[in-house]
């Protein structure tokens, strides 16, 4: 099977990630420590929704994150561009649809909240993908992203990044169909900016009140933006 190159080519990354589909919630799960439940659950909290609200759950892969925020009345929408991932999902019983973050099928002003969770990261153009998000919410429309990030205490970040670099590829051999996809996963995580620099590319998005939370000691981080009224 493939994994994809930094250059993250589009064509690459989507089969790199059908490859995957099969095992892809077992395999995060494991890796993750069962962490994974809980940023779900986090990213569903501040994104605030309630009953009415149309929401977009970008980079969905199998719809695990979009069956979280429906949990809150709110109407969901899982949009990937691996049809093999959404269709891993297809028990799920949320409208799914092939997408891609670059060029979303939605018409302006769609959406009253959307959020990618572990997604961003793998775009290979993050301000147009800003872009389309923003173009697609409403005015007031929340976007919440939940990405890898940077430990924030010195010792927890120095053993994070040889857990990526060493353990992960290791015990991915042991649960994923395709451990290489993993080393591609380490790799993209520690070229990814920190929180800091992220916050500063929603806001130069046109995207207001930027703030972010830490979770697992900054090996996640949750950034919420506005679109201006």
């Amino acid at each position: 099977m493939s994994r994809a190159s930094l250059a993250k080519d589009p064509a690459d990354v989507a089969a790199m990630f059908d490859g995957v589909a099969g095992r892809y919630d077992l395999t995060n799960t494991v890796l993750s420590f069962g962490q994974d439940r809980g940023w779900r659950v986090a990213t569903r909290k501040a994104l605030a929704l309630g009953p009415g609200d149309v929401v977009l759950d970008l980079a969905a892969g199998t719809a695990v994150s979009t069956e979280e925020l429906a949990r809150s009345g709110a109407d969901c929408v899982a949009a990937d561009f691996s049809m093999g991932m959404l269709k891993a999902g297809a028990r799920r019983s949320v409208p799914k649809v092939g997408a891609d973050a670059l060029h979303l099928p939605f018409g302006d002003e769609s959406f009253d909240a959307a959020t990618i969770s572990f997604g961003l990261r793998n775009v290979n153009d993050v301000d147009q993908a800003f872009a389309e998000l923003f173009r697609v919410l409403k005015p007031g429309g929340r976007v919440v992203i939940c990405e890898f990030s940077t430990p924030v205490f010195a010792p927890m970040r120095v053993i994070y990044m040889e857990y990526l670099m060493k353990a992960l590829p290791s015990v991915a051999r042991k649960v994923s169909s395709n451990p290489d996809a993993y080393v591609y996963l380490a790799e993209s995580i520690r070229e990814w900016p920190d929180q800091a620099a992220l916050a500063q590319r929603m806001k130069s998005a046109g995207f207001e009140h930027v703030r972010w939370r830490n979770l697992t000691f900054g090996i996640t981080a949750l950034h919420r933006g506005i679109k201006p009224r």
